[in-house]
């Protein structure tokens, strides 16, 4: 058994730390004492390995209606799994002893070895929303479903399904032409979803559908893949969408939660929500109508050259903020800081063509290979950005990584697609093992939601500043392309986990959140793999975050797996009068 990273989110509740395995194992730890308060085991691992990236888990979540405690876990055997926050154990008024069977709830016969959850479900008042994961490097056009699912969260009972590929005589159908919308899947919340309490309203970031970089047995928009679409928590009834990519070639799925916040513009009070995207956009929208905070344009976008296939001709493009990172590579991306790094550059990236955002992917040997950028990993990505309540400042994480990759036609007596990718974005190396394009590789963004302005952008990470063809320049900080640097924004500072880099070892990275200034690095053990949190508990302020993970242990080439949690001294007690 291959386990994977330790990804959980730490959850804090009344002086209890909650937390997920790869195994999608829970523990419960004394917030303080770091003492195990009591385990479960799913024993999810007896269904084999799950679907795309194996055994890895982001998190539980937390309900109580002032009487009863529960924790909910979506597990890798597509079960919704409800325990007695107290105890640990199953909840024997929850579906069958504790558990409901997600599947059949779909509609739709499906392999299960294709589907899987890996993210924390939502909770919106007594009910409880699941998002799943749906294999990629689909090899069939017909794929299981991402229909996202809502359950009681007392009972169990199938509270309602939002079907994310509309079906028969449902809004958007027209957009999955031929039908395709019987047979499609994927177009799933794979990632984490975001809540308004007050309003009853929770958000999808809805992602791509089958397959990720070829449509042509999908014609048209294809709604809701690639949107964000508010639904009403107790009835899962639409209340507006926005498709951010029309008929998704790139695997631009919206990686993470959209971010709620409250701003004022042009002098009137907003109550907004962003979503970032791997394609490094901010869409900003008031959270309640869902109409776009500043404009968004629809601007032509190259066509596609691949037969049987049919490009959207315009994409989405906001006006403001400005793109947080590198889109499309020129020429004039390429890494200039000696002659002979120029003259490797030029020479490596004449096997390619460089390309604007939304250039659909070719067919081997048609042409060059294009270089796609961001990449498949963003841009953005699932650890998300931070909003500043106080200030309305969001805060993003992204990476620069050039990528290429092509169309083959597969084998028939294994795929029924016209073309399936010949390998799943392969990095486009620089000279010498140096990046292709230009710093910083990590980056991240502070942006004024209030006026859509950029505020400030720093490197992240130290990058390859001591690579022999550069070491002598002193060039500083380049930034780290490591995709799930996570930020957490308090009342006086900005943390970023940072992962390690050769000579360099995984820390917590420490800014100035007003002006980007790097302040130092609280020093990890390994590298962190999720987002950290802040709690506080018996008068000390803690960081929790969890680290390594992997096939540790002899052979494993990975780190065990630890919850590391730090505190600052405790607040000295007033003496007495």
């Amino acid at each position: 058994m291959r386990r994977g990273q330790f990804k959980a989110i730490p959850l804090e509740v009344d002086g209890r730390l909650y937390v997920s395995t790869s195994l999608s194992q829970v523990a419960a730890i004394d917030a303080g004492s770091g003492e195990t308060i009591w385990t479960y085991d799913p024993e999810s691992w007896r269904a084999g390995r799950p679907a795309n990236l194996g055994f890895h888990h982001r998190g539980v979540a937390y309900w109580t209606d002032g009487e009863q405690e529960r924790v909910l876990i979506p597990t890798h055997d597509r079960r919704l799994v409800s325990l007695d926050a107290a105890t640990g154990e199953p909840d024997p008024a929850f579906g069958d002893g504790g558990a409901v069977e997600m599947t059949p709830h779909l509609g739709r016969e499906v392999m299960e070895r294709l589907t899987t959850h890996s993210s924390p479900p939502a909770i919106c008042g007594n009910t409880v929303i699941v998002g799943s994961i749906v294999a990629d490097f689909a090899t069939h056009k017909e794929a299981p479903p991402g229909f996202v699912r809502a359950y009681d969260i007392p009972t169990g009972d199938l509270a309602w399904v939002f079907h994310t590929i509309p079906q028969e005589d449902e809004l958007g159908v027209e957009t999955w032409e031929d039908e395709s919308w019987r047979y499609s899947g994927n177009t799933n919340v794979w990632s984490m979803i975001a809540v308004d309490e007050e309003a009853g309203t929770a958000y999808l970031p809805i992602g791509t559908p089958t397959n990720d970089l070829y449509g042509g047995h999908r014609l048209g928009d294809n709604l809701y893949a690639e949107s964000i679409v508010a639904v009403d928590c107790e009835t899962g009834e639409r209340q507006w969408h926005y498709q951010f990519v029309h008929h998704g070639l790139w695997d631009y799925d919206p990686p993470t939660a959209p971010n709620l916040f409250e701003a004022t513009v042009d002098g009137k009070p907003v109550r907004g929500v962003v979503q970032v995207t791997k394609q490094a956009f901010a869409f900003v929208f008031d959270r309640t109508t869902g109409r776009p905070v500043w404009e968004i344009e629809e601007r032509e976008v190259p066509p596609s050259e691949v037969p049987g296939e049919r490009a959207a001709p315009t994409q989405p493009f906001p006006t403001r903020p400005a793109p947080f990172d590198r889109q499309g590579v020129t020429e004039d991306d390429l890494i200039d800081w000696t002659p002979e790094l120029r003259a490797e550059a030029l020479e490596i990236a004449a096997d390619y063509d460089l390309v604007p955002l939304y250039t659909p992917p070719r067919i081997e040997g048609a042409g060059k290979p294009t270089v796609q950028l961001p990449a498949d990993g963003g841009g953005a990505n699932w650890t998300g950005a931070a909003v500043d309540p106080a200030s309305s400042v969001l805060y993003v994480f992204s990476h620069t990584r050039a990528a290429s990759v092509s169309l083959i036609k597969p084998d028939p007596n294994r795929s029924d697609l016209n073309f399936v990718p010949d390998r799943w974005y392969a990095t486009v190396e620089g000279p010498q093992g140096l990046p292709l394009v230009k710093p910083p590789y990590g980056r991240i963004t502070a942006i004024d939601l209030n006026t859509g302005e950029h505020l400030w952008m720093v490197p992240h990470g130290v990058g390859p500043v001591n690579h022999p063809a550069i070491a002598h320049l002193e060039l500083g900080r380049l930034g780290h392309a490591n995709h799930t640097a996570a930020p957490l924004v308090t009342p006086t500072l900005l943390f970023v986990t940072a992962a390690r880099e050769p000579d360099i070892p995984p820390e917590i990275s420490v800014y100035d959140k007003s002006t980007g200034e790097y302040l130092g690095g609280i020093e990890l053990p390994e590298t962190p793999n999720s987002n950290v949190i802040s709690y506080e508990h018996a008068g000390r302020q803690y960081l929790a975050v969890a680290t390594g993970g992997g096939r540790f242990g002899a052979g494993g080439g990975g780190t065990p797996p630890e919850l590391v949690v730090l505190a600052l001294p405790a607040v000295a007690e007033e003496p007495n009068a």
